[in-house]
């Protein structure tokens, strides 16, 4: 009898691609999820006869290991296993057999080889089948990212377009994303990320083996997705200044951003900032399988030095001074993951927080998390991973200091515990809707509770890092402050257009007072490092007692647009001395509004079958526009991106820019547009679009 010989082998795409949920991914290879059972079928040269078995060998990485478990050997058994790699002989028609192979949940995830060996009579012949992908699998309850809820699922894991929130505290407004998980060549270039990260250069071996582990993963990618100290994907400027690469706010999608990276020879792309750090980890560890959205909080501390405050500090003309470490962002972006944390215990499974956006380092480079949501909120600030920076980032108190630059003297002039960590927010499952989850990162602000679980944070905090939470305590101000102010917007905040403001201030007593404000405003970067002094002005008035008066503050727009960054960010400031009382510092940022820019598209389509996109750009300004360009992408929509150039646009002109898109594949697509010109860098659009087969 001849020796039993291999023919052919049927990865059954299309079935496992439909029962592991990776139908989508853009591959001619299988793509399965551990813990699930894949089925193949083996035509050999004659039928199997009894007494001949086949033994199937799986691998991983470099240097795989039986003792590391980046390699199973095992034989066809009359059962699957939960708990091992395994394989059931299905059925067998002549000399085809159908064998279905299972991995445990706690699988490695990564490129395997797989093959066989027939063993007939004594003699035997090893065989590569070929390669496969193993992703995590929350469908599967054994697995560490389990999710139990359907829609929470398609959500978090299948979706490949979002919305992300942006502005400030005063003004939150939505920019759209294309994660395009599935799309192109992403899933190889996600696993050269993690073949590429510090961890595999220095042990390939060790990394590979704890590639189960969604832990260890995601903090491995919250390093390599910037570029700070392995070459990683992207690289961070908060300059104001991006010459040499891309304005961090002209990206619209995670894809393009992926791609050049491969295509530089793994040289990173310049240039990102948080919400482009967190978008391109949400298609990482979306394509990999980890349930992740995307999560901003709105006045976000910057604790550098460890003490859960922040000290923000000003000169005598109202100034920011660049002072310590500490920063207040107008608004920061990070990512949940959702997965277990066998490392903390059950009780801090669920939401972890990861961040990529280089700030501190944390076991000596530039990584974050991950952290458990839980820990947060309760102030278990000691768990790893990187607990105390993310609980400032939402809890930190905030003191103000003035300071002379003469004397070199600080004085604390006021000490906030409320205003850090507001309106932390995401997007809701299946809609655009912003949902608050503040709730989910600290107790109520101004609560009994809230205050004890800061200062048990303080209080571990104090044991790692050798200070007493009592000592060093918020500054004691020496009294309370005789008045109080805000800016109020008096009008319309719109690029074109001066801004008006309201400076309104009371006397808080029942003397006169007299005050002397020094007002400035600074066109800032979204973090609040300030760029360029626009205007300043000064003021005195006498109040009677418990007066109100108010002060118009007009900033025009010759004033402001030279220096303008693509943030439309501008923060106005009044340091009010207040004749033998406190110095009282009021401050306002405001964000302005770029001019509307309007897609017309047809909320259905159908595959292969061509859509007409109308964008209409009006300019608002008194003078011409110049270098013009739409940028159009849309994954399944637009293959790459599509780049528009349009005239020159004269005072309240309008353009209307006619384009087509073909839908490639069906389902809710998100079509999203970029206009930019030399007076607005970038004005953004984005429609949904309902493509039928």
């Amino acid at each position: 009898m001849a020796a039993l010989t291999l023919i052919n082998i049927n990865w059954q795409l299309e079935a496992n691609a439909s029962a592991h949920h990776t139908d989508k991914y853009s591959s001619t290879e299988l793509i399965v999820r551990r813990g699930q059972a894949f089925t193949i079928i083996l035509t050999f040269n004659r039928a199997l006869q009894t007494g001949e078995s086949l033994t199937f060998t799986a691998e991983t990485g470099p240097q795989p290991s039986l003792h590391a478990k980046t390699q199973a050997v095992f034989d066809i058994s009359s059962t699957a296993s939960n708990s091992t790699w395994s394989a059931v002989q299905q059925s067998t028609n002549s000399s085809s057999v159908s064998i279905s192979i299972s991995s445990p949940a706690n699988a490695a995830i990564g490129r395997y080889k797989l093959s066989v060996q027939p063993a007939s009579g004594g003699r035997a012949s090893h065989r590569t089948l070929g390669t496969f992908v193993l992703l995590f699998n929350p469908w599967s309850s054994g697995d560490d990212v389990f999710m139990p809820d359907s829609s929470e699922r398609k959500e978090y894991v299948l979706e490949e377009f979002g919305i992300l929130f942006v502005g400030n505290v005063n003004y939150i407004h939505r920019r759209g994303w294309n994660y395009g998980q599935f799309q192109g060549d992403i899933l190889n270039i996600c696993l050269s990320i993690l073949d590429r990260s510090l961890s595999y250069r220095q042990d390939p071996a060790t990394d590979v083996s704890r590639r189960d582990d969604p832990n260890y993963v995601g903090r491995v990618l919250s390093a390599m997705v910037n570029s700070n100290d392995d070459n990683g994907v992207v690289l961070g400027n908060w300059s104001g200044n991006y010459s040499g690469g891309t304005s961090p706010g002209s990206w619209n999608g995670s894809v393009e951003i992926l791609q050049k990276w491969k295509d530089a020879g793994f040289r990173p792309v310049r240039y990102g900032q948080c919400w482009v750090f967190a978008s391109v980890l949400t298609t990482v560890l979306r394509c990999l399988g980890i349930p992740t959205r995307v999560i901003s909080n709105f006045n976000s501390a910057h604790d550098a030095d460890r003490n859960l405050s922040v000290d923000i500090y000003y000169d005598e003309s109202g100034n920011h001074l660049n002072m310590g470490s500490d920063s207040v962002w107008n608004f920061h972006v990070w990512n949940e993951s959702w997965f277990t944390r066998s490392d903390l215990g059950p009780s801090y499974n669920g939401w972890q927080i990861l961040d990529s956006t280089p700030q501190e380092r944390s076991a000596g480079i530039y990584q974050c998390g991950p952290a458990s949501l839980i820990a947060i909120k309760e102030g278990d600030v000691d768990l790893e991973y990187d607990c105390p920076f993310v609980f400032a980032e939402v809890n930190a108190d905030r003191i103000s200091w003035t300071y002379d630059i003469r004397r070199r003297q600080a004085k604390p002039i006021s000490s906030e515990t409320k205003s850090i960590g507001q309106f932390i927010s995401t997007k809701a499952v299946g809609s655009y809707a912003r949902v608050d989850v503040t709730n989910n990162y600290k107790y109520g602000e101004g609560s009994r509770k809230e205050r004890e679980v800061y200062e048990k944070a303080r209080t571990k905090l104090g044991r790692v890092y050798g200070f007493s939470a009592t000592s060093e305590k918020r500054p004691e101000i020496d009294q309370k402050p005789d008045i109080s102010g805000k800016f109020k917007v008096d009008g319309s905040l719109q690029i074109g257009k001066d801004v008006s403001l309201i400076l309104v201030l009371r006397n808080l007593t029942s003397d006169a007072k007299t005050v002397k404000a020094n007002l400035t405003a600074w066109t800032i970067v979204y973090t609040g490092k300030p760029i360029h002094k626009v205007w300043k002005d000064s003021l005195s008035a006498t109040f009677a007692s418990e007066e109100e008066k108010q002060f118009p503050v007009k900033i025009t727009y010759a004033e402001y647009q030279q220096n303008l960054t693509g943030d439309n960010m501008i923060r106005v400031t009044a340091l009010c001395q207040v004749e033998s009382g406190i110095d009282v510092v009021v401050e306002r940022n405001i964000t302005l509004d770029n001019p509307d820019l309007v897609m017309q598209v047809p909320s259905d389509a159908k595959v292969n079958e061509p859509v007409n996109v109308e964008v209409i750009f009006t300019n608002p300004l008194d003078q011409e526009v110049k270098d013009c360009v739409l940028l159009a992408e849309g994954s399944d929509l637009v293959k790459g991106k599509l780049e528009i150039e349009i005239p020159s646009l004269q005072s309240r002109q309008t353009s209307k820019i006619p384009f087509e898109i073909i839908p490639t594949k069906s389902g809710t697509k998100q079509l999203l547009v970029n206009f930019s010109c030399d007076k607005f860098p970038d004005v953004k659009a984005f429609e949904t679009i309902n493509v039928a087969n």
